[in-house]
């Protein structure tokens, strides 16, 4: 799972629950103590986007092979040595490939919502707007030379090099 920043307006850094594994572009909530929790049926209302990864498994980082760390020492737990996670909000726009698959025949402007964390068309927790898609899903270029992509490798991910571009709203 991934995140790419395109544009965005503020980069908060808030303490993270302890307990909790967030993988870059997942939506977080807060907690009522203010920490960052993956958004769900216990914390629905969204605060943004998380912009690093707390895992102990896996790198969420953009066209990464899943084990790939870091730095050793922090064996995929991007928020160890500050315990503050960067959450995306107040507005942006991001290449992710955090979304439900309903999603994927959603058409450009599709209002977009949080579910469990993912991205969805459907208000199934919260009524907030959480994006608008601004671009369908599709294989999302490297920037490294190659054939798949107007010229670039294909990023690859998680996702099967699946991503769609959004305007945050929250």
């Amino acid at each position: 799972m991934a995140l790419i920043e395109i544009y965005h307006v503020v980069a908060a850094s808030r303490a993270v629950a302890s307990g909790q594994s967030i993988k870059e572009g997942q939506i977080v909530s807060l907690n009522t103590s203010g920490e960052v929790v993956i958004q769900g049926a216990s914390n629905v209302e969204p605060y943004g986007l998380a912009g690093d990864t707390k895992s102990t498994s896996a790198s969420s980082m953009p066209g990464i092979v899943a084990g790939w760390q870091n730095r050793v020492s922090d064996y995929f737990d991007e928020t160890k040595a500050s315990a503050k996670m960067t959450v995306y909000h107040s507005g942006g726009e991001f290449a992710t490939d955090m979304f439900h698959s309903n999603v994927a025949s959603a058409a450009v402007m599709a209002k977009l919502y949080a579910y469990n964390g993912q991205l969805d068309t459907q208000v199934a927790q919260s009524s907030t707007v959480v994006a608008y898609l601004v671009q369908v899903d599709g294989p999302y270029p490297s920037g490294v030379p190659g054939i798949d992509i107007n010229g670039d490798q294909a990023l690859g991910g998680e996702n099967s090099n699946t991503y769609i571009e959004i305007k945050l709203v929250i």
